[in-house]
């Protein structure tokens, strides 16, 4: 079996999601109340299965809800994450091929096809363009639609919601902020407002730990925002404890071998004395950072050509190569020149064993 491609929104994503009372908010506040008024979202149960191709776990997570309609019977919510940073036009039907599979495991397990609700997060810099029915994707002549599989999906493009309207318990508001605004510049400007909301969980039982995961996240995956603003914006939010707070959560990310976030910056004011012996926990948090900047690079480069290197990309252990990947992104004229790039690398270290 594959191994499956994680990236840093695939992660947050599922971190946040997975947490029954964020589950609920969100089902809650994102459907449209004609959905909602026909489920009961009091208990959602998460199915822990994924439906995605392999080959597209780089740019896409997804999330199965189980549900009761309002009348006591069955049904699915599923949620789609597409964390690519531009529309992607055949969404709908690659949404047709992961509810057949979930329908193929319902008619084996119960003997039954279930509604499923299907729901497409994106929160990529363009809004969302592309019409949410698979209809749109057939060319075919009036006389033959009839004949064709239609449907539509729902849609939460976080770019159309104002600040205001991205409602849910603290915890939601602020995934949904930093989702919404991880590939922006105006995260700049947004992270106090974002900070208030987390010095809001941090004081909550279990608050701190979610503090962690979504500045990991935001370490890793933001675009604009060095590590040195994101230290100083904690710091300003929690001026008794900004910064033992974030040696607390740094000694943590090392530890995990998670060392993802912060950088040189907050490696070096923070974990002076952390770093001795921890060098295979930096190795890794480096690898992590390079693959992040090299999805976004070949994003914003190729589209849709260049994500096809990803899961090749990332079985590449070596960080001299993916630092040489991420560098030669600029200059490279097509794919098939970074292929080159680290193909020939792998052929020089088969030569070598020989």
């Amino acid at each position: 079996m594959m191994t499956q491609v994680t990236t840093p929104h695939d992660h947050f994503f599922r971190e946040t999601l997975a947490r029954p009372g964020a589950a609920r908010a969100f089902l809650q506040h994102y459907l449209p109340a004609k959905v909602t008024a026909v489920l009961d979202l009091s208990e959602p149960e998460m199915v822990q299965d994924s439906f995605v191709d392999a080959e597209l776990r780089s740019h896409q997570a997804d999330l199965l809800y189980q549900v009761r309609l309002q009348d006591g019977r069955d049904a699915y919510v599923y949620v789609l994450f597409e964390h690519k940073s531009i529309p992607d036009r055949w969404v709908a039907f690659q949404l047709l091929r992961y509810m057949v599979r979930i329908w193929e495991r319902n008619l084996r397990e119960r003997g039954k096809l279930w509604p499923i609700v299907p729901l497409v997060v994106y929160h990529g810099r363009d809004r969302w363009w592309v019409e949410p029915t698979l209809g749109e994707l057939i060319d075919a002549p009036a006389p033959l639609k009839a004949y064709m599989p239609d449907y539509g999906y729902l849609l939460c493009d976080l770019a159309a919601y104002t600040d205001e309207d991205l409602k849910g318990e603290v915890l939601l508001q602020a995934a949904m902020l930093a989702l919404k605004y991880v590939f922006r510049p105006e995260l700049r400007e947004r992270l106090p407002g974002l900070m208030d909301l987390l010095r809001e969980l941090a004081e909550r039982e279990t608050g701190l730990e979610y503090v962690e995961t979504l500045l990991r996240y935001l370490a890793q995956a933001a675009i604009y925002v060095e590590a040195e603003e994101l230290r100083e914006a904690v710091e300003a939010a929690f001026p008794q404890e900004g910064e033992a707070l974030m040696s607390t959560i740094a000694q943590r990310w090392v530890e995990q071998g998670l060392q993802q976030g912060l950088q040189q910056g907050l490696q070096q004011g923070l974990q002076q004395g952390l770093q001795q012996g921890k060098r295979e926990g930096r190795q890794e948090g480096v690898r992590e950072g390079l693959l992040a900047g090299i999805e976004v690079g070949l994003e914003i480069k190729f589209g849709e050509a260049g994500l096809r290197l990803l899961p090749e990309i990332y079985k590449i252990e070596d960080v001299s190569v993916l630092r040489a990947v991420q560098q030669a992104i600029r200059a490279a004229a097509t794919p098939d020149d970074l292929r080159v790039l680290y193909r020939s690398g792998d052929e020089a270290d088969a030569q070598g064993a020989a």
